[in-house]
Formats: C-alpha cells, sequence, structure tokens
C-alpha cells in the first residue's frame, strides 16, 4: 500500500539533533494535528497525532512523568 504525503507547514528539527544522526521531525498538518517523520527519510512514512495527544505528551515529557532516556 502506498501512503499518501504528508504536508506539513514547515518541519522542524530540535536543535538537540545535532548531536546524533538518528532524529525525528515534527509539522503542523492543516487539521491542526501533528506529524512526526524520521529525519533521515523525509519523503518516508510520518505519523500523525491528534493536536490533543501531542500536547498531553510533551507535557509528560516536560513534568517528568516519561523518563528521558
Amino acid at each position: 500500500m502506498t501512503m499518501p504525503a504528508i504536508s506539513a507547514r514547515g518541519w522542524y528539527k530540535s536543535s538537540y539533533s545535532a548531536q546524533a544522526n538518528e532524529c525525528v521531525e515534527t509539522g503542523h498538518v492543516t487539521t491542526g494535528d501533528m506529524a512526526v517523520r524520521d529525519s533521515k527519510d523525509p519523503s518516508g512514512p510520518a505519523l500523525i497525532f491528534r493536536a490533543s495527544a501531542w500536547e498531553a505528551f510533551v507535557a509528560a515529557i516536560k513534568t517528568g512523568e516519561l523518563p528521558s532516556a
């Protein structure tokens, strides 16, 4: 099955990504949701997260609810 291309408004890579080759990029899609893709394969597949799920994920990282590695 061929996945349709994800059109995000400006993909963003974290400034921490300069430290390693294993990076992800994020971008907002027109629905307001968040797309996430592998920076080494920009034309490859992307995951789409609902805005509320993405916000909860980021908040959990910031508060230490999720381990940081």
